[in-house]
């Protein structure tokens, strides 16, 4: 089960001048979406914002036209410094912080990044992972039950260094 949602920019207005230093709190609860529950969430202190902070993770297994589950890739991910879905929140609202080259790939597919610090509970049952994306000019959000499988397209947002 995926869903996908687009942003209204209009309604979260533009973030502040490129030079503001952009504080996000990744230990405060999560957004929820209406008859989810958060599975987990791993807190991360204050992180500033910096695109170079942060790195696109592909598993070996999502690499060359293979394909890995999601259950199985949140095990591969359990150790990895995950961001969660504070900052994804936190970029839908700032979308002018998104450096093109997180967009699409280098063959100008599009790239969908998964924010596996927050795990979430569908009303359903199931466990899911919000994820971000581009569409054109338009900054979409969305989400992916693990029960899928994810690509080359679906990388994880990483703190490059920690």
């Amino acid at each position: 089960m995926s869903s996908f949602y687009s942003i209204d920019h209009r309604k979260y207005g533009d973030a502040a001048t490129a030079t503001a230093q952009h504080l996000i709190d990744c230990d405060a609860d999560p957004f929820v979406p209406s008859g989810w529950t958060v599975e987990s969430h791993r807190k991360g202190g204050q992180f500033a914002f910096d695109h170079a902070k942060i790195k696109l993770y592909l598993s070996p297994n999502q690499r060359n036209g293979k394909i890995i589950n999601g259950n199985k890739l949140r095990k591969e991910l359990a150790n990895e410094p995950v961001l969660n879905a504070n900052v994804l929140d936190y970029l839908l609202k700032n979308p002018n912080l998104i450096p093109e080259q997180r967009k699409k790939d280098e063959s100008g597919n599009t790239l969908y990044i998964f924010f596996w610090g927050t795990i979430y509970r569908y009303s359903n049952d199931d466990l899911c992972v919000r994820f971000m994306f581009y569409s054109g000019s338009l900054l979409n959000y969305g989400n992916s039950s693990l029960d899928l499988d994810w690509d080359d397209n679906d990388p994880a947002a990483l703190l490059a260094s920690y």
